[in-house]
């Protein structure tokens, strides 16, 4: 490739990238502004133990969303678009069809009534099946997903994600209002997925034929078998807590824990979900030239630390007033564990790249590995943290284990794959929202000392954060601006 076209070929992918990210930040933007607000009044509305009952049931039914697409979404986008026939589309579509109709039967007749007795509640045999009629109609919007991530039509995207939440929210909020109780939950919960399915096909107007090729399903499933298994392993990792704090302390203690981590972890997973599906397509494209993909992911974990660090700086020091205060005195037992996840999610979003870069350079076998070995030391600290100190020991031990994972990821990047980061070259790419960090929380403590109002003191953290980084990266905020007008 000459001179000329590569530098179109990368001006073409940084277009993508910044429109991208505009696009699924503006999502994550709306999604988790109505998110919040919505959970803000169907805490006020609900009770710990309501919330409980749902985290009971997802634990369950997230695990077999996991399995539900066979990882055949992700291995559509990274396969080469000169490399797929309309053969690899028509076989995903009726594979996940098929798969999810096996799923639910199982979930409603076997899952469901072990997940009742496991808990000890009774409720749960009728709210997992109602919750797994999403698995059984997710695969209808799996090929059209793929079909846009792939393009990198990340605005109608966010068309749908934003509209399908919102929809589904305002009838939840409804139906809490009006006496539904745990019902709004599982409503608001399973109800998206149905309202995204005529968004999807108008989006892309790809329609499913009666074809299914044993060829197609050999060449994309060989791939999504190994990113299925590190999704599978990434679940359990991730959900461990939710298992074992229903299991050992019941439905209020889950609750209080979920509400915990919908404020924290949540947030992370959702900014680490956007902003890697944007990445992932381009790290398929350019998987062979190593130094770019070096760039573009230390660029990824920057601007995660951007958006992350200051709202987890907030609630880590001024998490008490914000829980008492916004959703009542009955979430009081939130705050431990609100503070100690806030800093382990800072730990975690320093490795928010790394699923996206692995598969997107062909190596989703040494992701599983990984997720195996976390997995590994992650149970037994989880659960003696749980049995011996309840919520808080839980919270720390996420805590010590982010920080492990930490150390794998930078264990991965010096020995084990092509694209080469150092400990000086991770943190030069963080310097920005690391000094930021540390000045906003030095005057964060000063201000909680004196006894300011929390409102005040997250408004003047914006404002001290913002500056900070405003003075170390004007440069570079002014060129993507610039970058993004053109």
């Amino acid at each position: 490739m000459d001179d000329t076209l590569k530098k179109t070929v990368i001006n073409n992918d940084k277009k993508l990238v910044v429109s991208g990210v505009f696009w699924t930040f503006l999502q994550l933007i709306v999604n988790q502004s109505f998110a919040f607000g919505l959970k803000l009044i169907l805490a006020k509305l609900l009770f710990p133990n309501q919330f409980g009952l749902v985290g009971m049931a997802t634990v369950f039914t997230g695990f077999v969303q996991v399995l539900n697409d066979l990882g055949v979404g992700s291995a559509l986008v990274q396969r080469k678009s000169e490399d797929l026939r309309d053969e690899h589309y028509h076989t995903a579509f009726w594979t996940g069809v098929i798969w999810s109709v096996f799923l639910f039967i199982v979930m409603s007749l076997i899952i469901a009534p072990v997940a009742a007795n496991f808990y000890h509640e009774p409720l749960l045999k009728t709210i997992i099946p109602v919750l797994s009629i999403g698995i059984l109609v997710s695969p209808v919007n799996l090929v059209h997903k793929a079909q846009l991530s792939k393009s990198m039509n990340f605005k109608k995207l966010a068309f749908i994600d934003n509209t399908s939440n919102i929809m589904a929210g305002v009838i939840a909020f409804a139906m809490a209002l009006y006496g539904a109780g745990v019902w709004a939950l599982v409503f608001n919960s399973v109800a998206t997925v149905f309202f995204a399915m005529p968004l999807f096909f108008n989006a892309t107007g790809w329609k499913p034929a009666f074809v299914m090729e044993k060829k197609a399903f050999q060449e994309v499933f060989g791939f999504g078998a190994y990113a299925t298994g590190s999704n599978v392993l990434n679940y359990l990792y991730n959900n461990l807590d939710y298992l074992l704090i229903g299991k050992l302390l019941g439905a209020s203690s889950l609750g209080i824990y979920t509400l915990a981590f919908v404020l924290t972890d949540t947030f992370r997973s959702r900014l680490m979900s956007v902003i890697n599906s944007v990445m992932y397509p381009l790290y398929g494209k350019r998987q062979n030239d190593f130094e770019s993909l070096k760039k573009y992911y230390l660029k990824v974990v920057l601007f995660n630390c951007l958006f992350i660090f200051p709202i987890m700086i907030f609630f880590t020091i001024e998490g008490e007033p914000f829980i008492v205060k916004i959703f009542g005195a009955k979430w009081h037992e939130t705050v431990a564990p609100l503070q100690l996840l806030s800093i382990s999610v800072m730990f975690h979003i320093l490795v928010s790249g790394n699923t996206a870069l692995l598969r997107g350079i062909g190596r989703p076998g040494l992701e599983m590995k990984q997720q195996l070995l976390k997995a590994a030391i992650f149970l037994p600290t989880l659960a003696l943290g749980i049995y011996y100190y309840g919520l808080k020991g839980a919270a720390w031990a996420i805590l010590v284990n982010k920080f492990i994972v930490v150390v794998f990821a930078q264990y991965t990047f010096n020995f084990l794959i092509p694209v080469k980061i150092s400990i000086p070259e991770f943190i030069s790419a963080i310097k920005a929202p690391l000094v930021a960090s540390a000045v906003s929380v030095a005057v964060l403590l000063l201000l909680r000392f004196w006894g300011l109002n929390f409102i005040i003191a997250g408004i003047l953290l914006c404002l001290i954060y913002c500056g900070i980084i405003w003075f170390m990266m004007r440069a570079e905020l002014k060129l993507m601006l610039a970058n993004f007008k053109k």
